[in-house]
This record gives structure tokens, sequence and C-alpha cells, in this order.
């Protein structure tokens, strides 16, 4: 059996999908960020060919990889951390086909990546919309993972994105830095209402976003691997600790439904923050008015509400990825992965 095992290399994970056959059987999310060092980073690498390209299993036809992980601290430049990326999956895929996902331009070998870096730094979105696009018309594919989300129009079948490195993204509405876990809590909040009152906040790493969806009861246990932002433990009880260092409290001095309204008010001020690039997005006609929602990533029950309240349809990623049962739900949860391994066929 031939095999293409697809990479999403992130800045706090990376997601591994192995093809048999165009269909996606077996998927992986394996911690990584390079922040923390790029020895971590090549460990995560290591351990999803391991797993998933075990010579005794199958013949692998190539590996296929996209990246986010570029634009993390650990490098001196965006071109330094595709080159090094790219390295270090070239020198673990065994001697196997690796190509890399450069949008547009499609999948470039090693020898090309220095010339095609700014193409290929964070190209990950175009894969999945890319994916979505080939069977649906008109859509606005959401990707809520852990530290941002997409926002990719897709018009007449074809992905209809203004932007392509993430600067452009951000300028024109495709991209927001927020995700499901990671992330500051205040982005784009100077205040909020605390026992009556409106409350000025402190502006410090006091918690992320991890941390009010736990309060909501919207993450998964396995759903945040990152270290929190105190180096104390993930219970509810210690998520409000951090969450009321915000507005310059102790948890002692409010009652743990006040505390969840604090988080659902911060919780709703995110999702404002992508509504109003949507918003961007509809006034330059980028998406059609009955066009749906197709959610993807570790976020996608909040991109399904969101649909809800903005008048649209959802429909879930899962429906345009052919993968085994007990695949389904990872593959939505890394889309990316599965779109390269799926289009590099």
């Amino acid at each position: 059996m031939t095999s293409v095992i697809g990479f999403d290399i992130g800045g706090a994970h990376l997601k591994a999908a192995r093809a048999c056959d165009g269909r996606i059987v077996e998927v992986l999310l394996l911690p990584c960020n390079p922040h923390y060092g790029v020895a971590r980073l090549e460990a995560a690498i290591e351990e999803a060919v391991a797993r998933l390209a075990a010579a005794e299993r199958f013949a692998v036809t190539c590996f296929a990889v996209t990246m986010t992980a570029e634009l993390s601290d650990a490098f001196e430049t965006r071109a330094a951390g595709v080159a090094t990326i790219a390295s270090a999956v070239a020198r673990r895929t065994k001697g196997a086909e690796t190509l890399f996902y450069a949008g547009e331009a499609g999948f470039l070998p090693f020898a090309e990546v220095g010339a095609a870096a700014q193409a290929i730094a964070s190209a990950n979105w175009r894969a999945s919309a890319e994916l979505v696009a080939r069977r649906i018309p008109e859509a606005l594919f959401v990707d809520m993972g852990s530290t941002t989300t997409d926002l990719v129009p897709v018009c007449g079948g074809r992905v209809s994105a203004l932007g392509g490195g993430d600067a452009e993204r951000l300028a024109n509405g495709e991209l927001v830095y927020t995700g499901l876990s990671r992330g500051d809590p205040l982005a784009g909040v100077t205040q909020a209402p605390f026992a009556g009152r409106w409350t000025p906040l402190a502006r410090e790493n006091f918690a992320t976003m991890a941390d009010v969806r736990r309060v909501l009861g919207d993450l998964a246990e396995d759903a945040d691997a990152e270290p929190t932002a105190d180096g104390r433990g993930k219970s509810v009880a210690e998520s409000i600790a951090r969450l009321a260092r915000l507005a310059g409290r102790d948890a002692a001095e409010a009652s743990p439904a006040q505390w969840r309204a604090f988080a659902a008010y911060l919780a709703r001020a995110q999702i404002r923050s992508i509504e109003d690039q949507i918003a961007l997005l509809r006034s330059r006609g980028a998406v059609a008015e009955d066009a749906p929602i197709v959610g993807a990533g570790v976020g996608r029950a909040l991109v399904a509400r969101l649909a809800l309240s903005q008048g649209r349809a959802y429909r879930d990623v899962a429906y345009f990825i052919d993968a085994t049962p007990q695949a389904t739900t990872a593959a939505a949860d890394c889309a990316p992965a599965c779109a390269v391994a799926l289009l590099a066929i």
C-alpha cells in the first residue's frame, strides 16, 4: 500500500495526516512549539515520521509539507524559519520524496525552498481552502485553530482571497490573530463589566484564552498542550484565579457565576473581532449573501455558533474530507495537514 503523509507544522502543534488512495486514514496532533527550542520541533517531526511512515506497514509515496511555525520568534527571520523547518523535515523523511506547499505555485521540491520561502511561509490556509473550493462553489471558509482564525472567501469554485502572506491577510480581514486556546484574552478589550460596574483591566500576561474557554466549559482536556501563564495547573479554579488577575482581583472576591460572566464577556469580545473582519469581507463583496460558512479547526464548534449569529448555513469541513470513521474528527481538527496530503496525490 502506498501513502502520502501531510504535515502542517505550526507554532504550537505539528499536525500530520496519512492518506491512502485519496482517503485520510490516520491523523496525529503533537506539541512542537519551537519557541521553547528548535529541538522540540525536531522531536515532533521524528515522532510523526516514526508513527506514520513505518516501512514495514506501507510504502510512502511522498511527504507533503505546509507550515506556519516560521513566524515563531525562535527564528531570526521568516525565511530562516522556512529553511530551518524544511531542512528538519527533509533530514527525517528517510529518502522519500518531500514536497513543500507554496500556495498558488503548488508543490515544490526541497531544492527550491530557499527561492520560494515567501510563498511557502504560512500557506496552510490556502491548501484547506483549495480542497473546499473543489467541492462547493460559494463559501466562507473559517478555520479556528489554537492561535489564529482564517477567513477565506470561496467564489465560483475558486479561492478568492486578496492576501497571500500574513501581513496582507491581516490587512484584508482574512486572518485574525485569535484562536481557541492561545493568545491574549484582552486583545481589543480595555474594560469589562464586573459586579455591576465597568472595570479597567490589567494588560499583563496573566491568562490566556484557554482559561476563558476552560471556565466556560468550551475546552476539551486535550486541547491545550501549552503551559499556563503562571505555570500552575489547568483546573477551572486555577483558570478563574488567573482571570481574576486581569481585573486586579483575587478569585475569592466574586462568585463562580460572576467569573463565568466575566469570561463570557471576553469570549464574546473575541467573536466580535472575527465578526468585524467578516463585515470587512462583506463590504468588498467577497462573500455571497447566501454562502454557507464552512468550519474547520479545533475551534469549529465556535465557528458553528458564529454561522448561526451571521444567519448563514453551517457546513463542517469533515464533509469535504474523505476520511475513515475513526479519523473523521481529527481530520477536521487538522484540515491543512489532510489537505496537503490529498492535494499532493
